[in-house]
């Protein structure tokens, strides 16, 4: 541990101006009663007295040295010691952000370069959201994965390792071959609405498909209005290249790309939100750097050092010195007299 963790502070000081309390009152205080004439006078009392004052000089001396300490004790814990911590600095809080991944069976399609090597759709995207995951600190990120069907998969949460686990996990057509978007906006919404934050009330949702709203309940129009509604910015990616089939002899094909930018450019358009394209991975790269640019993560929080309250430690030790001392003042100890 350094010195300026180990660091001790008072954080009331000037209750330490009381130390010489007990000096002020012995030196200004008048003396209580008193003193009476003997009523009876006997011929060797000056010896008595003097046997007395010796067998009780030394305790007498150990009790106003055991009151003084237990009295500077008893100050130093009400000016309360505290020991500061390792200084932590915590993110201000952030935003909810959810990511809805498109599953269909088109997300199969190997038109992908990562690596140098030919991936299908899904595993470009799980290698680019993965770099864009580690960047999101201090936000609430969850994830819904869609396709015939729409799932939230992960609640909004500052775990973004197991927002990554999850989707490393999904399979494309895991849930339908078909699209539903209007459907995941939706349910997008309403988790958002349900989970929401205290940060400072920003909703944001990026979607990626890379295909044609056909299929489930709530058209993409009224889904999009719903969360204009619900204040939920949506950020719409149209995601995919020229595509690519199985011909003769194994031989990959070039197929048309099915993405329907109209659709995502209106909802984006309705939501205060952006359109992107990309065709390949270092376009998907480029566009989730563009967004950590227009949605930045929240700024580290002031430094902050935590308190231990130390004061128990005087206190106590004050209780034991005031304990010895009345044991000793009120101990008996046997003087013998020699003649």
């Amino acid at each position: 541990m350094t010195d300026e963790v180990a660091k001790w502070v008072l954080a009331w000081p000037w209750l330490l101006l009381a130390l010489p309390l007990p000096w002020l009152a012995a030196r200004l205080l008048p003396v209580s009663g008193s003193k009476l004439d003997a009523a009876l006078r006997i011929p060797f009392g000056d010896e008595l007295r003097a046997l007395q004052r010796e067998a009780d000089r030394a305790p007498r001396v150990r009790w106003s040295l055991l009151s003084l300490v237990a009295w500077a004790l008893l100050c130093v814990a009400a000016a309360r010691p505290q020991q500061l911590g390792e200084a932590v600095q915590p993110p201000q809080t952030g935003r909810d952000l959810l990511l809805a991944v498109d599953l269909s069976g088109s997300m199969g399609t190997e038109d992908m370069r990562l690596g140098g090597y030919a991936v299908d759709r899904l595993s470009a995207v799980k290698a680019v959201l993965g770099d864009f995951l580690d960047r999101r600190v201090g936000d609430r990120v969850g994830l819904l994965l869609f396709g015939e069907r729409a799932y939230a998969v992960t609640p909004l949460t500052p775990d973004r390792e197991a927002v990554r686990q999850q989707l490393n996990d999904s399979e494309v057509g895991l849930a339908g071959r078909d699209t539903a978007i209007g459907d995941a906006i939706a349910l997008t919404v309403k988790r958002l609405i349900q989970n929401a934050g205290s940060g400072q009330g920003q909703r944001v949702l990026i979607l990626l498909t890379d295909g044609v709203n056909n299929a489930g309940a709530v058209s993409p129009d009224n889904a999009a209005q719903l969360a204009a509604d619900a204040k939920v910015r949506v950020h719409t990616i149209g995601f995919g290249g020229e595509g690519a089939g199985s011909g003769f002899f194994g031989l990959r094909t070039p197929q048309p790309s099915e993405v329907d930018e109209a659709t995502l450019r209106s909802i984006a358009r309705k939501t205060g939100g952006r359109y992107f394209r990309a065709r390949d991975t270092s376009e998907l790269a480029g566009i989730y750097a563009e967004l950590d640019r227009i949605e930045p993560t929240p700024q580290p929080g002031e430094v902050q050092r935590p308190r231990v309250e130390r004061y128990p430690i005087p206190l106590l030790l004050a209780l034991a010195v005031a304990a010895l001392g009345f044991l000793i003042r009120h101990a008996r100890l046997p003087v013998s007299v020699t003649r």
